[in-house]
């Protein structure tokens, strides 16, 4: 057939049926997949949200969602430390100012502007310090550290990263449906009739203990009394604390913002930090974990070798134009800005109520809708409200029944979303 009769051919409206071929198997390599990535339950929790968002979205295109479901900052960078950042750039193109590989450990003076700034009179030294690309980038290499076998426990509900992390390193069993929770983990219940702080009388040995103040994502921040607590525990088992202290910079004065103002805590805890919530740098990446010298094996070997030489293996260090960022934050000037944006997203979070079922915390809203799926509560919420917000069993099985509403955010869209609320739960 000719073109000219193949065009008058779809002019007539004459479909022609071309055989194709069978479909082709897929190319399949000799390469087992990781079975501990297998026992991963659905997809990592924050994707999924996003996924229902946009699917949301396609059904309601003209929607003004406001999105109150992951913790990201929306405050701009201050320009005292976004010029720093840029100076670093611009000078990276000229032979004085051009620097290759930095330090794997981050750049002394960043190291000492952080000991200085937030670990004084706490015994933590710069060769403690490790600087970072973000806390949960270090959280896995923690766990490259401890290797797949030693045994972890959690506050639930908590961070996903720390089980799912656990999980990958096989440190677990397998998912139990019936009581949704990895076997080999243990599981410290936090609820709002123990103040969200676990019974520690209860909580079997582990060799891992991870704990995050303010917890991620009750808000619940811990006492120095509970603190206190908790390392004993620590000391008592011989276990090791990862302190996650992401959000401590938003507590106020009468809580610790360090693991190490509690005493011994230098012999039992590793305390992770990080930029993102501080100064805005959750794109920015810019972290560090404290390994205290005075951390040991059981052999006696020193804890913080052996992350030197992780983070030589796994990791060149962190940017050097976010260092340069990181060292303007914690100048007099960068402090003092930062705590500018400090006190609007304070002032941003005491808006965020919804009346007799919250729990306000440091920087989230915690709500409990008792008897209900949290997955179920997600969607009446994003289907009648156009709010997204987070389903509290994404963060274990202490969180169901619960969504969390993260604070961060522009404050005229927190207003809203609070009248949205109010009008949803008359």
């Amino acid at each position: 057939m000719t073109l000219d009769q193949e065009r008058r051919s779809e002019n007539s409206g004459i479909c022609k049926c071309v055989a194709t071929p069978a479909d082709k198997t897929a190319y399949t390599t000799k390469v087992s997949r990781n079975p501990n990535i297998g026992k991963l339950q659905a997809g990592y929790l924050f994707p999924e949200v996003a996924r229902r968002k946009a699917a949301h979205l396609l059904k309601y295109p003209d929607a003004q969602v406001i999105n109150l479901g992951l913790g990201n900052t929306t405050e701009p960078i201050p320009e005292v430390i976004t010029s720093a950042m840029a100076k670093k750039a611009y000078a990276l193109s000229t032979p004085e100012g051009y620097r290759g590989y930095g330090a794997g450990q981050g750049e002394r003076p960043l190291r000492a502007a952080i000991c200085s700034t937030y670990y004084a009179n706490l015994g933590i030294e710069q060769d403690d310090v490790f600087v970072s690309d973000g806390a949960k980038c270090d959280i896995s290499r923690l766990q490259f550290l401890f290797g797949s076998n030693v045994t972890i426990a959690v506050q639930d509900p908590s961070y996903p990263a720390y089980v799912d992390s656990s999980v990958i390193m096989g440190q677990t069993g397998q998912y139990q449906k019936d009581v949704e929770k990895f076997s080999n983990i243990e599981y410290m219940k936090c609820t709002p009739e123990n103040g969200f702080f676990p019974d520690l009388s209860a909580v079997s040995r582990t060799d891992i203990i991870f704990f995050c103040s303010p917890n991620n994502p009750t808000g619940a921040a811990a006492s120095r009394e509970q603190l206190t607590q908790l390392v004993q525990f620590a000391k008592k088992n011989g276990s090791i604390i990862v302190y996650d202290s992401a959000y401590a910079m938003y507590m106020s004065d009468e809580y610790p913002k360090s693991i190490f103002e509690i005493p011994e805590a230098a012999e039992v805890a590793i305390e992770t930090v990080s930029f993102s919530k501080y100064a805005g740098f959750t794109g920015v990446r810019l972290g560090w974990t404290v390994v205290p010298k005075d951390l040991l094996f059981s052999d006696g070997f020193p804890v913080a070798e052996d992350f030197h030489r992780i983070v030589c293996t796994c990791f060149n260090g962190a940017s050097n134009i976010s260092q340069a960022g990181g060292l303007a934050c914690l100048s007099p000037e960068g402090l003092e800005v930062r705590l500018n944006i400090q006190i609007l997203y304070r002032k941003i979070f005491n808006i965020a109520h919804l009346g007799k079922k919250l729990i306000l915390g440091k920087k989230h809203v915690w709500v409990h809708f008792p008897g209900q799926s949290s997955w179920d509560i997600f969607s009446e919420i994003l289907e009648k409200t156009h709010v997204v917000t987070t389903p509290g069993s994404g963060y274990g099985p202490g969180g169901e029944g619960f969504v969390r509403i993260c604070a961060f955010g522009h404050r005229e869209n927190v207003v809203e979303a609070c009248r949205r609320f109010k009008q949803l739960y008359k």
